[in-house]
């Protein structure tokens, strides 16, 4: 499955989306990214990141190295949200089914060399990738695009009466932290149920990992 270049969202938009973020996320915050580095310059990529609070994402695409499309909830193409995410590239993605147009323009932007990024716990949670969907692995093992894994940590600490999902404090400081990339299949190509839920299974192994390091090495323990 794949999508012509007519239906793919657009590489520019993207572009637009990180000058945006850069502008928003520095201005509102003070974002540390450590080891953007490891971060392929050029070719397909995944980025899969924890996802505990809706900043994340614009958290993400400001502070990444290259242009991102995200896989984005229907829910939030609502009103003039709608054309805005659409313009600056962003995926529409419906979770209560196998959504087969966002998966062709996901595969398509890994195609062409992109960026995908995605949150492969499916829903904002407590952040510390328990649970997995299968989606990033299909991707992953469908395309061959390594995986970064990428740690957002301070935009849920607790405020005021133990609220997380409040906006973090202004000018407080997020810790964004990329990991090395890694291959989810075994090596074999093969696309299998079983193949499937052995990579995720990997997947979530690698990103469990790092997300540890990333919280001793960043001083929060147990907070994201």
């Amino acid at each position: 499955m794949s999508a012509s270049d007519t239906a793919l969202p657009s590489a520019a938009g993207a572009v637009a989306a990180r000058r945006i973020g850069i502008g928003l996320m520095y201005g509102l915050w003070r974002p540390r990214v450590l080891g953007a580095w490891r971060v392929p310059s050029a070719g397909p990529v995944i980025l899969a990141g924890n996802h505990s609070h809706n900043i994340d994402g614009p958290m993400l695409i400001g502070t990444s190295p290259r242009p991102v499309h995200f896989l984005v909830k229907k829910e939030a193409f609502t009103g003039p949200l709608d054309p805005f995410l659409r313009g600056i590239g962003q995926l529409k993605v419906d979770r209560t089914t196998a959504d087969r147009t966002a998966i062709g323009q996901a595969l398509g932007v890994l195609e062409r060399g992109g960026v995908l990024g995605i949150f492969p716990e499916g829903t904002r949670g407590d952040g510390d990738f328990a649970s997995l969907r299968s989606g990033l692995a299909y991707f992953a093992v469908r395309s061959g695009a390594p995986i970064v894994p990428v740690a957002v940590l301070g935009t849920a600490e607790p405020r005021g009466g133990g609220r997380t999902r409040a906006l973090p404090r202004l000018r407080s400081r997020i810790d964004v932290v990329f990991g090395d990339p890694f291959e989810a299949g075994d090596g074999t190509g093969r696309r299998t149920r079983a193949a499937l839920d052995q990579a995720t299974e990997r997947i979530q192994k690698r990103l469990g990992a790092h997300l540890d390091g990333a919280r001793r090495l960043t001083g929060r323990p147990d907070q994201t």
